[in-house]
């Protein structure tokens, strides 16, 4: 079997053949031996991460002259993907937050809401903040606000933040144009534009139930949960007037509507409806990226929430430089956690154990449906991304749904079928797993026993619903 790496490291690199029991002791040792040396032995989780990724792939039959190989092809493509938006999402919500701009969006959601529905005034936030966002990028961008809140009403921080952090999973789990359902729908020939018809029709009530309901319900696990102090204490100027509401509203609405408007564009391309040589287009490709979405946005705000209000006070560049370099500063860690989970993930890809699974389910005979999502939970749990786990899957099982003829409705919640089983059973070869919990102050147990939770419920609910939905479809 050949290891996929980038073209500069891929010559000749071959993995030693395992029988199949053998691939999946393999991995369950390596996952017991991670969450022991975390959990048991205190041992930070990026040298814990990087140590078990290289014995696993030495035991998987990787060479000792490549193993490293894959190690770093793994840990260079997730840190690659993450590390701009968590600088820029973190720089973008150290500004909403010293700004006073997270106090006056706190004080509308309140006086709108009211504080006993501060937790469903967060989490129907975050739905309409994560609809074009990936996850990682706009859940740091709302936490300052998720904190201020907290830190406000009192009680466990759990009860603000877990109905979000269900809010943020559900959307980049089911909706287009997160990458997981997008890529599922375009290698299975569905309607984009349906999908995400059926996916809201199927994702709300699974945020209300298994999200926002469910989140409430594990806070109560955690009275005394505090508010993490990761980005640092909150001094606020008394005498710099605070940003306005609108003001606010657009910094954190602007990467959305460039997002967006390269969703359109791109529609509009697939579609025939303009040429590649649009100017619109072209332009939508670069600034409505999502890196580039949040340093537009982040360079907005340093000069509308910061250096605007601070003007005739000399020199504020310096004090500018120093929040931004203390806002990046605990993130570097996370950072590079999170590529080491990525670098495990691709070893346990390279291992092929989740293509054999997949193989043996596809095998049974089993309804289209219920084969897609249980195609997506092992490639899920086999390498840890829930955007490869959809899009194998969704690869995997097109052959057969168009042997079936089935489009339409019926295509659609297949789709949606295959991204629920993507969310399923995140552990410790997910780079979200490790992003979330770190910005959260959760350890390792508390991570599994909230966001794995949480993201796994979501799963099989939405999986339900979209079973129903083909159901009468069909």
């Amino acid at each position: 079997m050949h290891i996929l790496l980038p073209a500069a490291t891929a010559d000749a690199l071959v993995l030693a053949e395992r029988p199949t029991w053998a691939l999946i002791a393999i991995a369950v040792v390596a996952i017991a031996a991670l969450l022991f040396l975390i959990i048991k032995l205190r041992m930070h989780a990026f040298f814990a991460l990087i140590i078990i990724s290289v014995l696993t792939g030495l035991a998987a039959g990787i060479g000792v002259g490549d193993v490293m190989a894959v190690v770093i092809a793994g840990f260079s493509t997730t840190v690659g993907n993450v590390a701009l938006l968590v600088g820029f999402g973190a720089v973008l919500g150290r500004l909403v937050e010293v700004s006073g701009g997270a106090q006056v969006l706190a004080d509308a959601m309140l006086r709108r809401f009211g504080e006993k529905r501060a937790p469903l005034a967060l989490a129907v936030a975050s739905l309409f903040y994560a609809f074009p966002i990936f996850l990682d990028a706009g859940f740091i961008v709302m936490l300052p606000i998720i904190y201020t809140v907290a830190r406000r009403l009192g009680g466990s921080f759990m009860l603000y933040v877990l109905p979000s952090i269900g809010a943020f999973l559900m959307m980049h789990a089911l909706t287009p144009p997160h990458p997981g359902p997008t890529a599922a729908a375009t290698v299975m020939g569905a309607d984009v534009g349906m999908v995400v018809l059926i996916a809201l029709l199927v994702g709300l009530p699974t945020w209300y139930l298994a999200g926002y309901r469910l989140g409430l319900a594990l806070a109560k696990r955690y009275p005394d949960m505090p508010v993490p102090n990761l980005l640092g204490e909150v001094d606020l100027d008394e005498d710099t007037p605070r940003p306005g509401f609108w003001t606010i509203i657009f910094v954190l609405l602007l990467p959305l509507v460039l997002i967006f408007f390269n969703t359109l564009f791109t529609t509009l391309e697939a579609s025939g409806a303009v040429g590649e040589d649009n100017v619109l287009f072209r332009l939508s490709r670069l600034i409505g990226n999502t890196p580039i979405a949040l340093l537009i946005a982040t360079l907005f705000a340093m000069y509308l929430l910061y250096l605007r209000p601070r003007r005739g006070r000399g020199s504020i560049g310096g004090a500018l430089e120093d929040l931004v370099d203390n806002a990046l500063a605990p993130v570097c860690s996370i950072i590079l956690i999170t590529g080491a989970g990525g670098a495990f993930g691709r070893v346990l890809t390279e291992t092929g154990i989740g293509a054999t699974i997949a193989e043996g389910l596809d095998a049974l005979g089993l309804p289209v449906i219920l084969a897609g999502f249980l195609v997506a939970i092992a490639f899920r749990v086999a390498q840890g991304s829930a955007t490869v786990a959809a899009t194998t899957a969704g690869s995997i099982m097109a052959p057969a749904v168009a042997e079936l003829g089935l489009s339409g409705i019926a295509l659609a919640a297949i789709v949606v079928a295959i991204a629920a089983g993507s969310i399923t059973f995140s552990h410790v070869n997910d780079s979200g797993f490790w992003l979330i919990g770190k910005f959260c102050g959760f350890d390792t147990v508390t991570t599994l026993k909230t966001w794995s939770v949480i993201g796994t419920a979501i799963g099989f609910m939405a999986f339900a619903l979209a079973w129903i939905v083909y159901a009468l479809a069909a």
